[in-house]
């Protein structure tokens, strides 16, 4: 369920920064915090149970990075 929630946020930040470049950094950020938040509380978990339960959280707010600024720079490239 949270794969699902992840690509969803991903593919409306993607459109939301295509359409509103400068609009999409600050939900951006937010999405990339709140994960951030859940990646550092898994991380307190002791030894490895710690870096796994962190990991999830880590990769997806990599995802919703890559995904903004790849709808920012399909605008850049736009001819019009």
């Amino acid at each position: 369920m949270m794969i699902v929630g992840i690509v969803a946020v991903c593919v409306v930040l993607a459109v939301l920064a295509f359409l509103v470049p400068r609009l999409s950094h600050h939900p951006q950020r937010g999405t990339q915090r709140t994960l951030g938040v859940g990646s550092r509380v898994g991380g307190k978990a002791p030894g490895i149970l710690g870096r796994a339960f962190s990991k999830p959280f880590r990769s997806s707010s990599k995802a919703v990075g890559r995904s903004g600024s790849a709808g920012r720079r399909a605008r850049g490239r736009m001819p019009f």
